[in-house]
């Protein structure tokens, strides 16, 4: 090891951890007066925000919840979770946010691979929490959770969270720990067995935190969160802290909306009574969004949006620059906390209308400050930045999970050889620019050429006709692999497969793609399968035949 010089501190000397009640002393000073919404039900200050996550950090250690005791959360997006986010680490708990959307099987695997001491429950998730009480191991209390009345339960709740709160103190003295102490766990779901549990410590959401409020802030290719912002969430709270823009929006103290239940109607209207100007969520509720009644009589001029979990195309893309949406693409994974990368955009793209942009817009984006992102072949070896070689995508950063609870060999599969592997196939172009072409379990490999589903699904979305659109591969007794289209109509439109042939047949003739890159079969449906998150469950699409 190189030998390096260090000088100790003076005596007194005050060694400041990186701990996220630091991300709170901003916000109360610069906007105390600032709201927090939740949905049409309640609305209160800055000032009472840290008073409530006094009180609660109170009624947790009242419950029994000691430093070290892990915390599950099943709850809608709502100003609990953003108060949760705080008091449970600030007390030295771990916050297990429960994944609503999984199956009462893996919610009980869940829970009991994380050992949760205490439960807090919306009333709309008794029934699934009254199903699995019996198998639950290590739960030894649960808090209610009630937006009107308190439905009735057979859980042994220790009190209703408002109750609870109201009782409280409003003064707590948050200790000083260990800023590598775990503050947050939840749980990914992959393409084989139970979800595994990521973990962050305190030290790595802050500085997660510290480097997104500069990211999205400070450049001007890329003016996404500024200080008289007004975010609304669209993504999960369950789901990698929301993006971790919560933590950003309170050291900010920006105006905090927070929807409740997705629904896009209500969410339509929450934009627009709020004045929210900044969100973040997967193409597909974007779609929703953009689909539903509220939208058809409702301009979103100013929206900013940022799109990630899946890939953007070109025609949701353009549906939402005609609404007046501003697209970014963002990357990253649940196992990077999760910012990688972002759309940055040069002069010379903003000096494009806004629809030329959109081709800049839907690309990955680049890897933001601190991130050492690299993409190599299946040697190992950096392959060129020329915006066409395809390879790996793998990196490093400071607020990357450092491997799975309690699974130490998957943790060293995901770091093999020092760099996080994300399973993701990307060219990097010479300024840097990364493009994913798929996930490498998703390419389809026809002939010995490899096919990127993703751009296939952004070639066919640009038909006016198609409203949603998933590629997958399927067993060609010749080829390996060819690709295969499922595809759902605009309502009223018509198509078929010789009129999306056709379509993809233009894209051939202009050297976008190869022949043999034409889907060899299309499947017109309902519905696209999607995951618990929102994302194109492709798995699923190969499993269930219609793949």
């Amino acid at each position: 090891m190189m030998a390096t010089k260090i000088i100790p501190p003076a005596d007194g000397a005050y060694a400041y951890p990186l701990l996220v009640k630091q991300l709170l002393l901003s916000g109360v000073r610069y906007e105390p007066g600032r709201e927090i919404v939740y949905a049409d039900k309640l609305r209160y200050s800055y000032q009472t925000l840290n008073q409530r996550i006094r009180r609660l950090a109170n009624a947790l250690t009242a419950a029994g919840v000691k430093a070290g005791d892990t915390v599950a959360m099943l709850d809608w997006d709502s100003h609990r979770y953003l108060e949760c986010f705080f008091a449970v680490p600030m007390i030295g708990a771990v916050l297990h946010t429960v994944n609503i959307r999984l199956s009462p099987d893996q919610v009980l695997f869940t829970m009991n691979h994380a050992e949760d001491d205490l439960v807090l429950v919306h009333d709309d998730f008794l029934p699934l929490v009254e199903q699995i009480q019996g198998q639950l191991k290590t739960v030894k209390g649960y808090l209610q959770l009630t937006d009107d009345t308190a439905t009735d339960t057979s859980l042994p709740v220790l009190g209703e969270y408002e109750n609870l709160l109201s009782g409280a103190s409003d003064q707590y003295d948050f200790p000083d720990f260990d800023e590598n102490s775990v503050a947050t766990l939840f749980y990914t779901t992959g393409t084989t067995g139970d979800p595994k549990g990521v973990y962050f410590t305190h030290r790595q959401l802050v500085l997660h935190t510290l480097n997104a409020v500069g990211t999205l802030g400070v450049y001007q290719g890329l003016p996404l969160l500024r200080s008289d912002d007004v975010y609304m969430p669209i993504t999960p709270m369950f789901h990698v802290h929301a993006w971790g823009v919560p933590y950003v929006a309170t050291l900010m103290g920006l105006k905090q909306v927070y929807p409740g239940r997705y629904e896009p109607n209500s969410l339509v209207r929450l934009h627009r009574e709020e004045k929210v100007t900044f969100s973040h969520c997967v193409p597909t509720i974007l779609q929703m969004i953009l689909g539903c009644e509220e939208a058809a009589q409702t301009r979103f001029d100013g929206w900013k949006m940022l799109l990630g979990g899946s890939a953007l195309t070109l025609g949701i893309a353009s549906e939402a620059n005609a609404k007046g949406i501003e697209v970014h693409s963002g990357y990253g994974m649940s196992e990077t906390c999760p910012l990688l990368c972002l759309t940055y955009l040069r002069d010379k793209d903003l000096e494009l209308p806004m629809q030329a942009q959109l081709a800049t817009r839907i690309k990955t984006g680049t890897p933001v400050p601190m991130v050492d992102l690299k993409i190599i072949d299946a040697n190992g070896n950096d392959v060129a930045h020329d915006g066409e070689s395809l390879g790996e995508i793998v990196v490093r950063a400071p607020w990357l999970t450092q491997g799975y609870l309690k699974e130490p060999e998957k943790g060293a599969e995901l770091w093999h050889n020092g760099w996080m592997h994300t399973g993701d196939l990307a060219s990097i172009d010479a300024l840097g620019g990364v493009e994913i072409k798929d996930r490498i379990k998703d390419v389809i490999k026809t002939g010995g050429e490899w096919i990127s589903s993703l751009e296939l699904e952004s070639l066919i979305s640009e038909h006016a006709a198609v409203k949603s659109v998933a590629v997958v591969g399927i067993a060609d007794e010749q080829w390996g692999e060819r690709p295969m289209a499922l595809v759902v109509c605009e309502p009223g439109q018509y198509l078929d497969s010789k009129i999306l042939e056709a379509h993809l047949q233009g894209f051939v003739e202009r050297g976008r793609i190869n022949k043999w890159a034409i889907p060899k079969q299309f499947k017109f449906v309902a519905e696209i399968p999607k995951t618990s998150v929102g994302k194109i469950d492709k798995k699923l699409i190969r499993q269930s035949g219609l793949g």
